[in-house]
């Protein structure tokens, strides 16, 4: 199920359409269906999207919940928005993910009020999985908490550590706190005592926990993933973003920069165009809501249609790995461990 997004509905079709013929599942629009229509009869001359394939279904809404609208009001006043339409139809288990590039705060509002959190969970994250050397590094929180406890960054290390080894096949992956130094005084309150906390519970939770780890080493391809609250993550979130795209903006106008440059790239071209494949966060698709009853994928509040058809590929294996009820699993078997 699919909505939402600063350039929906057209990127979410166009993303939609694409992704539908490499993927087993259905896709539901929920939106307009008149104005998803519209777009459809614009964009591919079809009268109907099931012409297109009938793998492709829309759920009629009216509603749209805005990025400036108050999360918690919006979710309970806002009943037929898509995104009250996408988590209620979650919870009949008339989908099996949920994926939305709308405003986050309300999904996460929806995501907990809905949906409900894992028995055991004080606070969900946002996790991407962002571009490592030669592998992903996993952020937990991006946004999703932007004022946490020492407890709530243990717990994101906790669902790192089980999400990486039970998904992505990690044997013992290395987890670090987001810091500014690696010296264990180093820090605010919070990442000093939540430091002290990891060092001496990751025995107890079987959590390689490295200890901190700088912006610029996080991506050394040494660390697996990194903890951190929500504003902190989001920052740097969006830090790695906009500079990925000056690198390749750079490296594009570089190489056009005269007839020589651009003669000269010729035979280097396979490897520049693996290099800005690497760079691109839009490979890794959306973020996994980690720690709520059912599959919710975030997607970038700019997706245009290919981080839209990343996006819906990847939340299609999330929901076959069955990720969620692991998470549900090997978070009740900890829950015995004394805090």
């Amino acid at each position: 199920m699919l909505c939402g997004g600063d350039n929906a509905p057209q990127a979410t079709i166009k993303g939609a359409v694409r992704a539908v013929k490499e993927i087993n599942s259905e896709i539901i629009l929920i939106g307009n269906e008149n104005i998803i229509n519209k777009q459809i009869k614009e964009i591919y001359d079809k009268d109907n999207i099931s012409e297109i394939s009938d793998k492709l279904k829309i759920y009629n809404c009216t509603e749209t919940i805005e990025m400036e609208d108050i999360p918690t009001q919006a979710i309970k006043h806002k009943k037929d928005s898509s995104m009250v339409v996408g988590f209620n139809l979650l919870n009949k288990n008339e989908g099996d993910v949920f994926i939305s590039a709308g405003n986050s705060g309300a999904l996460l509002t929806g995501a907990t009020l809905l949906v409900g959190r894992i028995k055991g969970v004080d606070r969900p994250a946002i996790s991407p999985m962002l571009p490592s050397y030669k592998k992903g590094l996993m952020l937990v929180d991006a946004g999703a908490n932007t004022n946490c406890k020492p407890i709530n960054l243990l717990q994101f290390a906790e669902f790192a550590n089980i999400y990486l080894k039970k998904i992505y096949n990690i044997e013992n992956p290395a987890i670090g706190l987001l810091n500014i130094g690696t010296e264990e005084t180093k820090g605010n309150d919070l990442i000093k005592e939540s430091y002290k906390l990891l060092k001496e519970k990751s025995k107890d939770y079987n959590i390689n926990f490295v200890g901190n780890v700088e912006g610029r080493e996080a991506f050394s391809g040494e660390i697996d993933a990194i903890v951190t609250d929500g504003f902190t993550g989001n920052i740097f979130l969006k830090t790695v973003e906009g500079f990925g795209k000056l690198v390749k903006r750079s490296l594009i106008e570089n190489l056009k920069k005269n007839f020589l440059s651009t003669i000269a790239c010729v035979p280097a071209l396979p490897a520049i165009n693996r290099f800005s494949k690497t760079m691109d966060y839009k490979e890794y698709g959306g973020a996994l809501f980690l720690g709520v009853n059912k599959p919710v994928v975030k997607a970038h509040g700019s997706s245009d249609e290919y981080l839209f058809y990343f996006t819906i590929k990847q939340a299609e294996k999330f929901a076959e790995s069955n990720a969620v009820d692991i998470l549900k699993e090997e978070l009740e078997k900890n829950q015995d461990i004394n805090l």
